[in-house]
């Protein structure tokens, strides 16, 4: 029987059909909602995109933002990729977090350099809904990579070679403010990552933007969880150049 790609690529051992991953750490990944994520992994955090109480500023406009509060989370490493309420929410993040917010450069960070690559909200260079960086770094022994509110109508060349390989992938798939699904996928397939994480999607806890039903239907190995957190060892990566589409449950 042939070894999964993922045994050779991170190590590990297979068992049957599945395989058991043991290069690197095993890192925890908690989805809250929107683009808001939580990383542990050797005792560290790393919180992104963070939002706050946003509610009564959504319901003004008619919009529905129904994802339980933030509430009771620590960090290391705080990222924000954009100034919008739904993404800069930093109060909700404990722990004196190194806050790295907005910018591009390569930066040092408690979980090591962090490298934030410019990029616009729209497809008219910003003009509409202003910047966003693209935050790649090093944790529990993966290459991470979150888009924040990636709006361009692709990816140029200089960001991706500023991004890199890339192991664990977030990306928005939602369209309206941001790219939909065909435009995140050819983002994946661009950097080809192991596994992929949509987000910035329509759910039952929100009224905009579309669902990523329409974006998971494009990859042979989508994968929906029954909880909204996971280990990134006991998930097989994806196989050859196909990414591994891990699709977290609605937190509640």
């Amino acid at each position: 029987m042939a070894n999964h790609p993922g045994v050779e690529r991170f190590g590990g051992h297979q068992v049957g059909g599945a395989v058991v991953l043991t290069g690197g750490e095993a890192m925890r990944v908690r989805w809250f909602g929107q683009s808001a994520f939580q990383l542990s992994a050797g005792g560290q955090m790393v919180f992104i995109d963070p939002f706050g109480a946003v509610r009564a500023g959504m319901a003004a406009r008619g919009l529905r933002f129904d994802y339980p509060p933030i509430a009771g989370v620590r960090a290391d490493l705080l990222l924000v990729t954009h100034e919008h309420a739904d993404h800069n929410g930093v109060e909700a993040v404990g722990g004196s977090p190194r806050v790295i917010r907005s910018t591009a450069g390569t930066l040092d960070s408690p979980v090591g350099p962090v490298t934030a690559v410019a990029s616009e909200h729209d497809a008219a260079a910003g003009t509409r809904r202003g910047p966003n960086t693209i935050f790649a770094f090093e944790f529990g022994g993966l290459r991470v990579c979150h888009f924040g509110d990636f709006g361009q109508s692709a990816l140029r060349p200089e960001q991706a070679e500023a991004i890199g390989r890339v192991d664990l992938l977030f990306v928005p798939v939602g369209a309206g403010p941001t790219i939909g699904p065909e435009g995140a996928s050819a983002a994946v397939r661009r950097l080809r990552p192991s596994w992929v994480v949509p987000m910035h999607y329509r759910t039952p806890a929100i009224s905009f933007l579309e669902p990523a039903d329409a974006f998971a239907a494009l990859f042979a190995d989508a994968r929906r969880l029954d909880g909204a957190e996971f280990d990134t060892a006991e998930l097989a990566p994806g196989v050859g150049d196909e990414a591994a589409v891990v699709v977290p449950a609605v937190p509640s």
